[in-house]
């Protein structure tokens, strides 16, 4: 059962997936007038446990919004349930023509002396308001007298609770289809739609859950087949993918030896947030190139870091590696290169770029790379590379996918696809896909994240981990999304003890490990 609804809590569907899976499960006999009993009833008796509720009580007053299709049934059943209940329920049911089973449920409620109206003025006063309005698959724009109705109910100071999806949100893009409903909390159906990972629709998502129905992993399995999956990277399937336990016997180049290339004279502090992050991973051994003018800096914050001091140009960027004798770029297990460089390090970051080992680029590392070229240039390597882009990076490596603004999770998929690495997308919910476009997506974050330096943090911890992983049979792009959950796991820690505004780069580094304990 465990394994199960770990699985359940990973799948990502889209709108049309979504749909065929519940064909599947109807064609075998789940009557849909039974499924909508049993989903809308997990909700109705969801809805007085959240802790936010706590002055919900029998006697508040609920309005339902009911729209035509299935979604307003599951609201009516709702109505219903919380009617049974001893709450004084009101319905809002706007349209003319509903589906059949809908149009059942809205006789019986008023049957039961549940009192109907059918425009946004009659609306009586209430506690609360469940959107029962549209769900899974909306495409078109919303329009008046519906859209007004929306803008109406939205500047009410009442939570409303949305089923599956806040009506207006496209399923897979999150895209506002006009307007749409702002919900306190929404209930996602089955299995995560796509639109709960896309930045535009998180302002409209409010707190959401999963009501897991009981869908059949098979049939999950019948329609996902063998499309790229996109998964949420869950706590159990992280902290299962770190270098933990480790072995009794063991010793420090067993653990893994990363290579950081980073800082400049301007940009001291991306090399000491860089290794802060890199030492916070548990790797074996931990070297830093930097300017040699940086170098009795570097030895301050990290003296377990082995520190190389290289030739530096004038303008106080690295002129080229210079590391110990015996050493070169082969010797390591992994390495990180670009925070704080600056774009006069291009020598070094080609250098990067020409080695044979897996090689992270972030920061000057990316800015550096479009210059390059990132597809012609990335396309040659024969090696693991690993991109870190926020938005404003990613446009510029890759200028002629979809825009990461309208759908994150498809535009991730074609820069990996068309490049051959493995590309992170930082944002609200960051997005990892892998050549072969599966995605993992990090279903939490925190604001007190869009700090500087916080990427660099990202950079060596991410560094630390893949060094460890060398000699491991773990999926790049697993351990990619385990780094990133990390990272913003302890973001939102800091961010609960120190507020939003309290989580500077640095502080951040100290609660890498607090949010794995």
């Amino acid at each position: 059962m465990k394994d199960r609804q770990e699985q359940i809590l990973q799948v990502v569907v889209t709108a049309g997936q979504m749909r065929d899976i519940e064909k599947r499960i109807f064609a075998v006999g789940m009557p849909v007038v039974a499924l909508m009993e049993k989903v809308a009833g997990l909700i109705a008796r969801r809805i007085p446990e959240i802790p936010s509720n706590t002055l919900f009580f029998r006697g508040s007053r609920v309005g339902i919004l009911v729209g035509p299709g299935h979604n307003g049934g599951d609201a009516l059943v709702v109505a219903r349930e919380l009617h049974f209940r001893g709450y004084e329920v009101w319905i809002y049911s706007p349209f003319s023509k509903l589906k059949e089973l809908t149009s059942q449920h809205l006789q019986y409620a008023q049957s039961l002396g549940i009192p109907i109206y059918q425009t946004i003025e009659q609306l009586p006063n209430s506690d609360l308001l469940i959107d029962g309005l549209f769900g899974l698959g909306l495409e078109r724009n919303l329009t008046d007298p519906i859209a007004s109705a929306i803008n109406q109910l939205n500047q009410l100071a009442v939570p409303i609770y949305s089923i599956d999806l806040p009506s207006g949100l496209h399923t897979d893009t999150g895209e506002v289809l006009g307007t749409a409903i702002r919900a306190t909390h929404t209930f996602c159906l089955g299995l995560w739609k796509l639109a709960f990972f896309q930045d535009q629709a998180l302002e409209y998502l409010g707190k959401v859950e999963l009501i897991d129905f009981d869908i059949p992993l098979a049939d999950v399995e019948a329609v996902l087949q063998d499309a790229p999956r996109i998964k949420r990277i869950t706590s159990a399937t992280a902290l299962a993918t770190l270098p933990l336990p480790r072995p009794a016997v063991t010793h420090k180049y067993k653990e893994g030896h990363l290579l950081l290339i980073c800082g400049s004279r301007r940009y001291a502090g991306g090399a000491i947030l860089t290794g802060s992050g890199a030492r916070a991973s548990g790797v074996g051994m931990l070297s830093i190139a930097v300017p040699e003018s940086l170098k009795s800096l570097l030895v301050s914050h990290l003296p377990e870091a082995l520190i190389v001091g290289c030739p530096e140009t004038e303008t106080g960027a690295i002129a080229h590696l210079q590391l110990p004798e015996n050493t070169d770029l082969s010797s390591f297990n992994a390495i990180a290169c670009g925070p704080g460089l600056t774009r006069d390090a291009m020598p070094i970051v080609q250098e990067a770029i020409n080695s044979e080992r897996p090689l992270i680029l972030d920061a000057d590392g990316l800015n550096i790379l479009a210059q390059m070229g990132a597809i012609a240039t990335l396309k040659k390597r024969q090696a693991v590379t690993i991109l870190t882009p926020h938005t404003g990076e990613f446009e510029r490596l890759f200028p002629d996918v979809t825009d990461a603004k309208h759908d994150r999770v498809k535009a991730v998929q074609e820069a990996a696809t068309q490049s051959g690495a493995v590309v992170l997308l930082k944002g609200a919910r960051t997005a990892i896909a892998n050549p072969q476009g599966a995605v993992w997506i990090v279903p939490e974050s925190t604001p007190a994240l869009a700090r500087g330096g916080s990427g660099d943090v990202l950079t060596g911890l991410l560094g630390g981990l893949l060094a460890q992983a060398a000699t491991k049979q773990i999926p790049i792009e697993k351990i990619v999304a385990t780094a990133a959950w990390w990272h913003s796991q302890a973001g939102v820690l800091a961010a609960q003890e120190r507020t939003e505004l309290g989580v500077d780069a640095f502080t951040l580094t100290q609660y890498l490990l607090k949010a794995l304990t």
